[in-house]
């Protein structure tokens, strides 16, 4: 199946996506936000497919929550409704999104050493029920 995305739907992948890894990173500040960050976005930027196509780029013009909440706030919502969006029009592409976004936060904790911090468990549980909310 083809399906064809507009511009805002493209934008509300991105900003699902690039947000996720942006949540990991700010979650484990205490580690390497930079490496965290580093890590998850050469995930996405990996992915094949529509969704790889799209995910390509980083969103341009987001302006992301300054604090952790307010972040989680605008990036949640998104991932469940991207998974939404895809469902509705390709349940591939909707696996191929999911299973791209955990790729991507299990790389961005993957820096730190040894286990990866309560905090950062806990925001991967968050974007995971996100994902799965549909």
């Amino acid at each position: 199946m083809s399906i064809t995305l507009a511009d805002q739907d493209k934008l509300t992948l991105r900003t699902a996506a690039w947000g996720a890894v942006s949540l990991m990173a700010a979650a484990g500040a205490a580690g390497s936000p930079h490496k965290a960050a580093t890590e998850g976005s050469i995930a996405l930027t990996s992915a094949t497919g529509l969704v790889g196509h799209v995910l390509a780029k980083a969103p341009k013009g987001v302006k992301y929550g300054k604090s952790v909440a307010e972040l989680a706030d605008q990036v949640l919502p998104a991932l469940t409704a991207s998974m939404s969006l895809l469902k509705q029009q390709d349940p591939a592409e909707a696996d191929n999104f999911r299973r791209t976004v955990l790729v991507a936060i299990e790389a961005a904790a993957r820096p730190q050493k040894g286990e990866p911090s309560p905090t950062m468990a806990e925001m991967a549980r968050k974007i995971t029920e996100a994902l799965d909310a549909v």
